[in-house]
């Protein structure tokens, strides 16, 4: 029952679908022409900003909107991010991460916040990056395609881990952990990644040339950005920050990333070892140390068996292909990626 002195709003717009608490408040702040710290004082809740009521609406505070407003309680806290696990609060942005060309600007689903939602339900149109380049723009309309499979799986691997429900094995986070392992030394861009320049701008641009690249599983895994990516942007950070901080090509990599290992972990994985240096092998291993031991000694297996039918191609002459049939990831050309550490050159 509501205060005498808290009466409702005369006038009180409907939040959208999905649309968040924070992003509905602010439309009725500036519906009625307040500062969104003046609204909420004049609603009695002068000590809690838009944002912070969006993480857990308490009893008194959502009793006190609902006299406002003429919400239930139970309908404002579905605006709120209350169930969402708290590891995986971090990737929750405080406005859009990206733009829907058909949707209304002021408005701020919540799905919107979350770093691997690539579609607008509404419109059934792919999101765009708020500035610099769109998906479409980076890889060609048939890879783009064929990657949306990936990314649709590891979006919903990643939204069920988000609110409590995943238990996939590996996690997601040990598969992140994976994914933004440095599989081989730092090297500086390979003549492939390098634009084409005259010696006099190769000169000017020594530093560029010679700046050392992190390497990382992403890459072996998601072959499709390495080719696209610019050199200096191809590194995420580490871990669950590289969702929480990436760009709309870096997370869109790492979700189609995460969505192939979650169907074959052993063959991905595998492949990232074949694809590593001495030194990457060991960091690998330790990132795979907290996975299951059956499912380990599968890796390493695969792994052993590549290096075998590699000893065995060597001999040939010609690019040769490992195809393994029971694992779509391990189609492998010899001497194909620069991002192979080991030499991979067909002999003469």
């Amino acid at each position: 029952m509501c205060a005498p002195s808290l009466t409702q709003l005369p006038v009180v717009p409907r939040p959208a679908r999905d649309e968040r608490l924070s992003s509905w408040l602010n439309r009725l702040a500036q519906f009625y022409a307040m500062p969104i710290n003046v609204f909420l004082a004049d609603c009695g809740l002068n000590r809690n900003g838009a944002a912070a009521l969006e993480w857990r609406l308490g009893e008194g505070e959502g009793a006190i909107l609902a006299c406002r407003t003429g919400m239930t309680v139970e309908a404002l806290r579905t605006m709120t991010f209350e169930k969402i696990a708290p590891q995986a609060r971090l990737m929750i942005a405080p406005g859009n991460r990206y733009v829907c060309p058909g949707c209304p600007a002021g408005i701020h689903p919540k799905r919107r916040a979350f770093p691997w939602n690539f579609w607008c339900r509404e419109h059934n149109l792919r999101l765009a990056a708020s500035g610099g380049r769109n998906l479409e723009e980076w890889f060609p309309e048939t890879v783009l395609a064929l990657l949306d499979f990936s990314a649709h799986d590891g979006a919903m691997r990643l939204a069920d881990w988000a609110h409590g429900r995943d238990e996939g094995v590996p996690s997601v986070p040990q598969l992140l952990d994976f994914l933004t392992t440095r599989h081989r030394k730092s090297s500086p861009p390979s003549l492939a990644e390098q634009p084409i320049l005259s010696l006099e701008a190769r000169r000017a641009n020594h530093d560029f040339l010679t700046r050392p690249i992190a390497r990382q599983a992403l890459l072996i895994v998601v072959p499709e950005y390495d080719r696209v990516a610019p050199v200096l942007a191809k590194p995420v950070r580490a871990g669950l920050l590289s969702l929480a901080q990436g760009s709309l090509l870096q997370n869109f990599a790492l979700t189609a990333g995460l969505g192939r290992m979650s169907t074959d972990p052993v063959g991905y994985a595998a492949m990232v070892l074949w694809a590593s240096d001495g030194e990457g092998e060991h960091r690998l291993r330790q990132a795979l140390r907290g996975w299951p031991l059956a499912l380990r000694r599968r890796i390493y297996g695969r792994f052993q068996r590549l290096n075998r039918i590699e000893a065995q191609a060597s001999h040939a002459t010609g690019w040769r292909s490992l195809t393994n049939s029971d694992s779509p990831s391990l189609t492998i050309t010899l001497g194909e990626s620069h991002n192979h550490a080991r030499d991979r050159r067909p002999s003469p």
